[in-house]
């Protein structure tokens, strides 16, 4: 008989504890997973599933628009945020009880409870002050939006999570911030026919993206109407007449707007949690430090996901608690691969990426060849509008294998996926080029592009 109430108890609701704990109640532990809000975590709750919802909401205005050009007449369009907002809840409501039935299903036991640390193997639920013990425990309690408590008048601003919810659609907003988070909703509340301000430290958005991407993007975006303000940054936000916000800026003096959104970076969701009860070790951010196999410095505790803050992505947070279960329950020790992660950007247009950017490439191989194409789809000859895709792959001149792939356009998303496959397997630019096109797609220019459109030598571009 176990000297623990449990084998396995997690605290974290979100991808990576569920996935964790719901495997390990398959294998047939005593399991039990604690979570304080909602099943589902950040993506499923207030990331990445809500966002994808209102992203596909904010493309139907220009999609209205192109039909014209197709010989439809659409006629007056009209669009209601609180029937949006309902329908989104609706989904994500639908999506949590899925996960709660997994659970279930699998025999763990749901708290609906703030758990944390009492002490070695040793966990509270604060809901009711008992103390249980466990013999493994996996921390997976992912991150939260960074409040900025820097900048004067944070409490006046808005983050990602109540971006979802506003109960009305502003007139104008002034989002800060030059990353994914940041980008998205620019696109989304732009889309919804909102006055949409960025606002951003760096010299360009998107700072770990590839330069042609990121260059593309902006272009864009400015195109379709969104101001960009970059090398520049908030100083302070206050209350203005009507409800409004009144932000003082470095460079471009005072905008007033009826929101101010800070997408500005997210922290691990640790303080308060009793790690130092347990002689849980955390970095200066305050993730916590794990090994190859997501082990804390307390035997017995294992963290996962976005507390980590190795890879901030949902289905990295499934991988590592798949090598979890791997390594404690299935005598296969297994590390969770890192690397070539395809990611994608619900900007309008996508990026999809996977691999090196040609500025990390070139700092690592000697000699690049760079395949670069940029044109207009198809669908926008009739449209009339004025979009453009860009499609770049990186290739090591030496072994000729592709160490980067990178596009912008329609559909990136769900290029990126399959490129992440290819490159994966070591694919080479000989492989693309043996690959048969699928005509008429913007897929095909993937496999067209013969000829090397630059080289960079030793970090110098020749012909």
């Amino acid at each position: 008989m176990s000297a623990f109430d449990y084998d396995l108890f997690v605290i974290g609701g979100g991808s990576g504890g569920v996935r964790s704990g719901r495997l390990a109640a398959a294998l047939g532990k005593k399991v039990a997973i604690a979570e304080e809000f909602r099943y589902g975590g950040t993506c499923v709750i207030r990331g990445c599933v809500p966002k994808k919802l209102y992203v596909y909401a904010s493309q139907y205005s220009e999609h209205f628009e192109d039909a014209a050009g197709f010989g439809w007449d659409v006629g007056e369009s009209r669009f209601d945020w609180k029937k949006l907002v309902a329908a989104k809840e609706q989904e994500i409501t639908r999506l949590e009880g899925l996960y709660r039935k997994g659970l279930a299903n699998a025999g763990a036991e749901m708290l609906d409870t703030r758990a944390v640390l009492a002490g070695p193997n040793e966990v509270r639920l604060l809901a009711t002050g008992k103390t249980v013990t466990a013999e493994r425990i996996v921390i997976a309690v992912g991150g939260h939006p960074s409040p900025h408590d820097a900048l004067r008048g944070h409490e006046l601003c808005i983050s990602s999570n109540e971006a979802f919810d506003l109960p009305a659609l502003p007139k104008s907003i002034l989002i800060a911030g030059g990353g994914y988070i940041a980008v998205e909703f620019a696109n989304i509340f732009h889309g919804l026919g909102v006055e949409t301000t960025l606002i951003y430290r760096g010299k360009e958005i998107l700072s770990r993206f590839d330069q042609d991407l990121r260059r593309g993007l902006h272009a864009a975006m400015e195109e379709k109407g969104i101001r960009i303000l970059c090398e520049d940054i908030i100083q302070s936000v206050s209350a203005g007449a009507d409800g409004q916000r009144i932000a003082k800026t470095m460079k471009h003096g005072e905008i007033a707007v009826d929101q101010v959104m800070l997408a500005l970076g997210r922290v691990p969701n640790t303080k308060g949690l009793g790690l130092e009860n347990a002689g849980v070790k955390t970095n200066e951010r305050g993730a916590i430090i794990v090994d190859a196999f997501s082990r804390t410095s307390a035997p017995g505790i294992y963290a996962l996901g976005d507390v980590t803050d190795r890879v901030q992505l949902t289905p990295v947070a499934i991988h590592e608690a798949m090598c979890f279960i791997e390594t404690e329950y299935r005598n296969n020790p297994t590390s969770p691969d890192h690397d070539l992660i395809a990611t994608a950007v619900f900007s309008q247009p996508e990026i999809g990426t996977v691999g090196l950017s040609e500025e990390e490439a070139v700092r690592k191989y000697d000699e690049l060849e760079v395949y670069r194409a940029e044109f207009r789809p198809m669908k926008a000859t009739l449209s009339g509008r004025k979009d453009k895709m860009i499609m770049k792959l990186l290739v090591s001149a030496a072994d000729r294998k592709v160490v980067g792939a990178h596009i912008l356009g329609h559909d990136a998303g769900e290029m990126a996926q399959l490129l992440g496959i290819s490159l994966k397997a070591g694919c080479t630019k000989d492989d693309f080029d043996r690959t048969m096109a699928v005509h008429p797609t913007a897929a095909e220019e993937l496999v067209t592009m013969y000829q090397p459109t630059y080289r960079v030598r030793k970090g110098e571009r020749v012909a």
